[in-house]
């Protein structure tokens, strides 16, 4: 394998002003101050998900954004695209549209990852605001952990 191939990506997206919305971008910078191995790549997504021009060479892409589904504040979800139904009231990830949107034009351009795992977290606050609810900061290390898991177990010798 290339030293230059990146085998993993980690985006976090959401929007920093509103509160606990912004939790896949404070999950990326927190992951951006850790010594990740060479063949992952952490991406701030921010609230654009266009993730085409970004993710060439990719085999497994995670995504971490804040997901609404009625369940607990800080609750994490783990779940793929495909489980993403927009006409039905289950999970809802906060970009959803944006997100099936890239990914589709990830397949249509022969760019698809092999594997895509998107890491929901339940918000408790979505308002004007920079600083995440008590309840999510909690979770940072939890949620750090079980991204560096999709990633570690996977990680070549």
């Amino acid at each position: 394998m290339e030293e230059s191939k990146v085998r993993f990506a980690v985006v976090g997206v959401g929007n920093l002003l509103l509160k606990d919305e912004g939790i896949g971008v404070h999950i990326a910078h927190a992951l951006q101050q850790i010594d990740i191995p060479y063949n992952v790549k952490i991406i701030d997504g921010g609230t654009s998900l266009d993730l085409p021009d970004c993710l060439e060479n990719v085999d497994k892409l995670i995504i971490i954004d804040a997901v609404k589904t009625g369940g607990q504040p800080g609750t994490i979800y783990r779940f793929h695209p495909y489980d993403m139904d927009i006409e039905s009231e289950g999970i809802i990830s906060l970009h959803e549209l944006g997100l099936a949107q890239s990914l589709k034009m990830m397949r249509l351009i022969g760019n698809e990852p092999k594997e895509t795992v998107i890491i929901g977290i339940e918000p408790k606050e979505i308002d004007w605001g920079t600083e995440l609810s008590a309840e999510l900061q909690q979770k940072i290390p939890e949620i750090i952990n079980i991204v560096l898991g999709e990633i570690s177990p996977q990680l070549p010798d």
